[in-house]
């Protein structure tokens, strides 16, 4: 198998990145829930005041998995990285694509000086908690997620 490059998402990589956020959904039993354009998409991370980032999993020319993030701050304890989606494809997960990703995200909080990194995880799946594992995190069980649609 050919290597696992890490590198900055471009513009030109949005619509695959779309196809992987519906392959998440998909997993995480929401299909439904992904309203967002490509067009609103692109231009939220790469128009004139971007309000995310991410990094994407390369193989043979192809994004296989994506770290999606943005600036989060807290009253507490400054500015952190929010880790929105992270996603591999199953025919990369167990290569190491995971762990290169998240690593690399874990870098970039460290260099633009975040006081933390966070994010969410459904309670059973199972996997990505095993994944998380792997690091010295806190897994919070304790507060509930406030969602006011628009």
């Amino acid at each position: 198998m050919a290597a696992i490059h890490i590198r900055r998402a471009e513009r030109s990589d949005c619509k695959r990145l779309l196809e992987l956020v519906s392959e998440l959904a998909v997993y995480e039993k929401a299909p439904q829930e992904v309203t967002v354009t490509l067009e609103h998409f692109e231009k939220s991370g790469f128009g004139k005041k971007p309000v995310w980032w991410a990094f994407v999993a390369e193989i043979n020319g192809k994004v296989e998995g994506f770290a999606l993030y943005y600036i989060r701050f807290s009253t507490w304890k400054g500015q952190c990285l929010y880790l929105e989606d992270f996603l591999v494809t199953e025919k990369l997960r167990g290569l190491g694509a995971g762990t290169l990703l998240f690593d690399r995200v874990i870098a970039e909080a460290k260099e633009k000086g975040f006081s933390r990194m966070v994010w969410q995880v459904l309670e059973w799946n199972e996997p990505a908690i095993n994944f998380y594992k792997k690091y010295p995190v806190t897994l919070d069980g304790e507060w509930l997620n406030g969602i006011l649609d628009f």
